[in-house]
């Protein structure tokens, strides 16, 4: 029989330093390195942390995880304000560490919630309490002053059993099934005899039942498979914008797109085209919607659209077909899309005046996108890592589509792990993503988040494939993420109750 864990083994500032090398090994969990137990043992070190402690040592140790957690996996953020946006070493490092210091607070306040208001018997607390805590900061961060969830845990188990619970739950529901696993290994550390029995038993049954729930169909082909090509033209960022290589790039992406007349569906990244939509509407678009009419191909492309009469202007995809329309992007980047602050900020450092970061939000409700006999799910650049704004196009739509320009981002983890959320989407709707880049990674990604077929980083490339329409909804589809966070508030709920009947 195991001795059980001692929690008082530890002084305070060694364990300290502990959360913040858990937090720094979980990015690892995620593509590329994608060491999917990684994302159950980090969050468990920390729970072991948190117990027994005050709750301002236990903010602490969560603001300590945090700024591991998101200094080593969101440093792809230096890359884009250094490398891209021209900014100095020390400026790029100071605009950065606030970036990662704002999502850390979020893991502060889930360390906080577990000392103050998380009472009870330590087996409640590390399998029910602080994964439902877990799970729901994780949500407040996917929507607080416009939402970042990146490096939700749900992610890193797309190649993992758990992903099973994605159709049902989304990926929050997903993160829920990794920390209740975090809580449970712990509880396995901190006891002996049948409660670890019982420990051990709960994680079997969790991940046998993730691993059961993957077999299951949850929608149906709704058509044959259809040919498409996936245009990356590796036009360089620094370049990207300037008026004397714009016809350089048209002329680029027709002449790639020319050598796959034999696809049904041609697409262009975000922004392929580097003019605006009324300029090329009088010869270039015609002319390529009339080739690619003879040839009984349909073309969606990135391309801003500015409103006539006014200054505002979209970051847009245009579909050339029989139903042509465009799918303005709604959910804006902020400091890429747009510049909060516009008149304190434009003009007080270089990186804040990049080229097109003036973009307006596209209205709500807009018509799906049609072509090549299909409906899309648009998603342009980094929408598609929010699951829920996704599902009004369902069960619509057949498709997914997302276009993303990952230039700014360099030899990063930033554009792996966004075809990482990429193939979440796919798994959670049921639905085929198309995954097209300005030069890396453009993938076709099945129903069950698999890809199918995916380009190298850093080259022109044409990728090609099928991609099969699907219908029908998934639960997740129908519900979106109301079930779990419910259940997480319900947890919560009960276990503040307990607090305020526990003695002194």
């Amino acid at each position: 029989m195991l001795r059980p864990y001692n929690r008082t083994a530890l002084a305070a500032p060694r364990a300290d330093l502990l959360a913040l090398l858990a937090g720094a090994l979980l990015p690892l969990a995620f593509a590329p390195v994608s060491f999917f137990p990684l994302a159950v043992l980090a969050p468990a070190l920390l729970f072991l942390l948190l117990l027994d402690v005050t709750p301002r040592r236990a903010l602490w140790r969560g603001l300590l995880f945090g700024l591991g957690q998101f200094g080593v996996g969101v440093s792809w953020v230096y890359v884009a304000i250094h490398d891209f946006g021209h900014s100095g070493v020390p400026l790029a490092v100071l605009l950065t560490i606030p970036f990662v210091g704002v999502l850390a607070l979020f893991l502060m306040l889930f360390g906080y919630l577990a000392a103050r208001f998380l009472r009870g018997a330590d087996w409640l607390r590390l399998i029910l309490l602080f994964p439902a805590a877990w799970t729901l900061v994780e949500w407040c961060r996917g929507w607080v002053l416009t939402g970042l969830p990146w490096l939700n845990l749900g992610y890193s188990q797309i190649d993992a059993p758990l992903r099973g619970f994605a159709p049902l739950t989304g990926v929050y529901g997903v993160s829920l099934a990794v920390a209740v696993s975090a809580g449970l290994l712990a509880a396995l550390v901190l006891t002996v005899g049948r409660a670890r029995l019982f420990a051990l038993s709960g994680l079997a049954v969790l991940w046998l039942s993730g691993a059961l729930l993957t077999q299951i169909e949850w929608t149906e082909a709704s058509g044959p498979p259809l040919r498409v090509s996936l245009v990356q033209g590796n036009i360089p960022q620094d370049t990207k914008w300037s008026p004397e290589h714009v016809q350089h790039t048209l002329d680029l992406y027709v002449d790639l797109t020319r050598q796959h007349w034999d696809s049904r569906l041609i697409l262009w990244p975000e922004a392929a085209i580097t003019a605006f939509y009324h300029e090329v509407a009088g010869d270039y678009l015609p002319g390529l919607a009339r080739e690619a009419r003879a040839h009984g191909t349909d073309i969606v492309l990135g391309i801003p659209v500015r409103e006539p009469g006014t200054r505002r202007y979209f970051n847009s995809l245009y579909a050339m077909s029989d139903h042509p329309g465009f799918y303005h992007k709604r959910h804006l980047v902020p400091f890429g899309d747009y510049l909060p602050l516009e008149e304190s900020l434009r003009g007080l450092i270089r990186f804040f005046d990049l080229p097109m970061s003036g973009f307006s939000s596209g209205p709500e409700g807009q018509p799906l996108l049609q072509a090549a006999g299909q409906k899309f799910a648009s998603a342009i650049c980094y929408e598609d890592i929010f699951g829920e704004e996704l599902i009004p196009a369902l069960p619509e739509a057949t498709l997914l589509v997302n276009a993303t320009n990952n230039a700014w981002y360099g030899d990063s983890f930033a554009p792996h792990q966004h075809l990482e959320m990429s193939r979440m989407r796919a798994l959670e709707t049921g639905r085929y993503m198309l995954r097209v880049t300005t030069n890396g990674v453009s993938a076709i990604i099945d129903q069950h988040g698999k890809i199918r077929g995916r380009s190298p980083q850093f080259e022109i490339y044409v990728l090609s494939g099928a991609a099969i329409p699907h219908s029908g909804a998934t639960p997740y589809v129908r519900t979106g993420n109301l079930p779990v966070i419910l259940l997480v508030l319900c947890l919560l709920i009960y276990g503040v109750l307990i607090a305020q009947h526990q003695p002194g």
